[in-house]
């Protein structure tokens, strides 16, 4: 079974570069206290490496 990962949006996008908020609309994540599962994959992660400092991720089974 392929791991998952659980996004959680820690801190706001306002004053943020316009890439780290297109990365956050990507991931699906709207405002704080969001949260998503996706499947594990690079394009996920690169797209959380963009936002780490505004999001908390969790890997789940």
């Amino acid at each position: 079974m392929a791991a998952r990962l659980k996004v959680t949006q820690i801190k706001s996008e306002i004053g943020g570069k316009p890439n780290q908020r297109e990365s956050l609309r990507t991931l699906g994540l709207k405002r704080i206290g969001d949260i998503i599962v996706k499947d594990d994959s690079p394009v996920v992660r690169g797209l959380v490496r963009a936002v780490a400092h505004l999001v908390k991720v969790e890997e789940i089974d």
